[in-house]
């Protein structure tokens, strides 16, 4: 599956734990990322520099639905699940 045009959501919603260029501490998750182009794609795909948690992170249908909004519910959704201090909702 290709990313849907113009979402973002996954480069917003969750987290990055390492060091990616501009950011040296990560980024947290519910923030944008520096590399997210205006048009909602980011500016290191497909370049050395794209993390490797971003670069191995696929979009399926579940996860995108039905368009950007749903795929921000759901991934800030998943990034609280995946946190040791938290249980499911």
């Amino acid at each position: 599956m290709d990313c849907q045009p113009h979402c973002g959501a996954c480069c917003i919603a969750q987290s990055i734990s390492s060091p990616i260029p501009l950011m040296p501490n990560g980024k947290p998750a519910g923030v944008s990322c520096v590399h997210l182009l205006a048009d909602q794609r980011c500016a290191l795909f497909g370049h050395a520099e794209r993390p490797k948690v971003c670069a191995d992170f696929k979009p399926e249908p579940a996860m995108c639905g039905h368009g950007r909004i749903h795929a921000l519910h759901y991934l800030t959704e998943l990034e609280y699940l995946t946190q040791p201090t938290n249980k499911a909702l």
